[in-house]
């Protein structure tokens, strides 16, 4: 479901000069006769105005990306490895294959290059054949792409940008085999956002919308400090309602592994820019909960200029990272290597698949006008990676972004890695200042169609829920959906339904549907989350005091941990890591695996979003797990 500003929905040009090229000629249509036809069409995000006409004679760094070869058989290719029935179980690719199976066709970047030869332009092809590039001057491009460029102001950073929301063109004939043309209608940056109340709820400087509408980090509910006094509460599993240590988590999920092979296990934690964390209140917290951890620090690995900042106190920049490591490193041993993805730029998440990916490299980027981004020169992901941030799937021109980049999720899942995605902290709202999409494509807070987080909504990510323990309720007692915050949950308007996930979701929408109108959310759609985890009252550190905090971010590194654990012991048994986890997850082996949520709700949008029932539902995904049922059932697996 895609929302856009109103404009002319096509323009009709004819080719001025005949393709040169004999793989030109192959193509359905002539290039002759072949008329152009509008390929995307963007928005004006909030927070942007147009300002006025681009300079005719600026340079843009234009970059076509391609159509990538049998991405429509990436469900193939991941169940085949990852369903617990496939014969093929754990057989995860190389990456030679994996570059070799997605490279797009020959008659792609021949079509292309003629195209661009007839226009009397010589582009540059990447390595990876994935991208052409040149420079072109506003004029020139507008031309080719039958587009209008203009230079857009942000109202609260002052940064300009230059795009053509309206849209561009590109010839039938060519636009089969052309992705997306970049810069054209996509906004850049980041958001930092949280639930009202929140401790998180400030703009990061300098990046004022994010690359898929909006990412930022799931802060979550309110900030409470807690005097040193307090403190023994802090080891009593009694006062686990009121404060969330790491003892509180082994026992109300049965976590209680002890590792064997740490030394070849991996598992990261993703921090955007102006996030960091703090060395001396980890080792506050280390003191506390994991004393052989003292002294220790994650394993910086830097993505586009990302680096830490140890002096910054600002509890809108430390909590998250403090957080997600206080969590991951109070959960798993001294022995366990924990790597920090920082991530640099103003495109996060294109950095770190540019790291890994030289494929994805120049989708939005190019290294001569981003010198510190990485292309392909990372060393292999962690077998596990957690992320606490989120933005907007499909809104201001990103979903062939959001598109591309959940591919590459997909496409390193392969290789056996596992993403762990927070869902959300804003119901069935959007986590950009948690929005919902009006009939006319703007955005509004109390009412309008439901916006799912990204990349949580991706098929080929584990999405995580939250939970809480309800006041005065022993650790021992069912959890229920957060009510602090919301749960971030509902269905994709841009990935489909996944084949493992259908009989759970037709199943609740038989049963549960809310009865909203149509246009409110995407029946058909990718369900979010799948797993769900305690995610408020979570106890940390901040500039040097204890403090309760809370959302999706603690959630998703809480399961992440675990999946660390069950990685360490299928590898002492000399078996693999367990990379993309949902279709067994989902599958009837781990049927008896999940403590079953059925008390909350994430309202959002003027509605009251969905129930938490029994069985698979759009706030708590299957439920919370006990962890040694769940380290028994993927033991089974080859």
């Amino acid at each position: 479901m895609l929302f856009f500003s109103s404009a002319p929905l096509g323009l009709i040009i004819a080719l001025v000069s005949t393709l040169a090229s004999t793989s030109a000629a192959s193509t359905r249509s002539s290039p002759l006769l072949s008329r152009h036809v509008l390929h995307e069409r963007g928005s004006i995000p909030p927070g942007w105005s147009l300002r006025r006409r681009a300079d005719p004679d600026m340079t843009l760094p234009l970059r076509i990306s391609l159509q990538q070869s049998n991405l429509h058989l990436l469900d193939d290719f991941l169940l085949d490895i990852a369903d617990p029935d496939s014969p093929n179980y754990g057989r995860h690719w190389t990456a030679a294959r994996v570059k070799e199976t997605f490279r797009p066709a020959d008659a792609s970047v021949d079509a292309v290059r003629a195209w661009l030869a007839a226009e009397g332009i010589a582009p540059a092809l990447s390595q990876d054949g994935v991208h052409l590039r040149v420079d072109l001057s506003v004029a020139d491009a507008e031309r080719l792409f039958a587009a209008k460029y203009y230079v857009y102001g942000h109202e609260e950073s002052g940064e300009e940008h230059v795009a053509c929301h309206h849209g561009y063109h590109l010839p039938e004939h060519i636009a089969e085999h052309v992705k997306v043309v970049t810069p054209t209608v996509q906004f850049g940056g980041i958001t930092v956002l949280g639930a009202p109340g929140s401790a998180f709820g400030k703009r990061a400087p300098k990046t004022p919308a994010g690359p898929a509408g909006g990412i930022g980090r799931v802060g979550g509910g309110k900030r409470t400090k807690r005097p040193m006094e307090a403190m023994a509460s802090m080891e009593d599993l009694a006062n686990c309602d009121v404060t969330v240590f790491p003892d509180c988590i082994r026992a109300l999920y049965n976590f209680n592994y002890t590792f064997q092979d740490p030394e070849h296990n991996s598992i990261a934690v993703v921090e955007l820019e102006g996030q960091t964390y703090l060395p001396d209140d980890l080792t506050t917290f280390f003191k506390k909960f994991a004393p052989g951890r003292v002294g220790q620090e994650p394993t910086l690995v830097s993505f586009d200029g990302g680096h830490t900042n140890f002096s910054e106190t600002d509890i809108n920049d430390i909590g998250e990272s403090n957080m997600d490591f206080m969590l991951v490193m109070g959960l798993t041993p001294p022995e366990q290597q924990v790597q920090l993805y920082q991530l640099g730029g103003e495109d996060p998440f294109d950095a770190m698949l540019a790291g890994f990916d030289a494929s994805f490299c120049d989708f939005k980027n190019a290294t001569e006008t981003y010198p510190n981004l990485d292309c392909g020169n990372k060393p292999p992901p962690a077998y596990v990676v957690s992320i606490s941030y989120g933005g907007v799937e499909d809104l201001f021109g990103q979903a062939p972004f959001s598109q591309q980049a959940c591919a590459e999720f997909a496409k390193l899942s392969l290789l056996g890695v596992t993403f762990v995605v927070s869902s959300g902290d804003d119901g069935v709202a959007s986590a950009l200042r948690g929005s919902c999409v009006l009939p006319d494509g703007s955005l509004g807070t109390d009412s309008g169609a439901f916006t799912p987080s990204f990349p949580a909504s991706c098929p080929y990510v584990l999405s995580v829920g939250s939970t809480q323990i309800d006041v005065g309720a022993p650790v021992s007692a069912p959890e229920s959906a957060t009510t602090a915050f919301f749960s971030g949950g509902g269905f994709s308007n841009l990935f489909p339904r996944p084949r493992y996930q259908r009989r759970a979701a037709a199943r609740f929408l038989a049963a549960h549907d809310p009865g909203y109108g149509p246009g409110v959310f995407n029946r058909t759609g990718r369900g979010i989350p799948d797993v769900a985890a305690n995610g408020w009252n979570t106890t940390v550190v901040l500039d040097g005091a204890f403090a309760n905090l809370g959302g999706t971010s603690a959630s998703a590194p809480v399961f992440a941990s675990m999946l660390a654990a069950v990685n360490d012991a299928r590898g002492a048994a000399g078996k693999g890591p367990v990379g993309f986890v949902n279709p067994a997850l989902y599958s009837h082996l781990f049927a008896g695996v999940y403590h079953d949520v059925v008390n909350g709700s994430n309202p959002g949008c003027g509605t009251g979003g969905f129930e938490a029932v029994e069985g698979w539902d759009p706030v708590t995904g299957l439920g919370t797990v006990d962890f040694e049922k769940m380290l028994s059932r993927f033991m089974l697996l080859p």
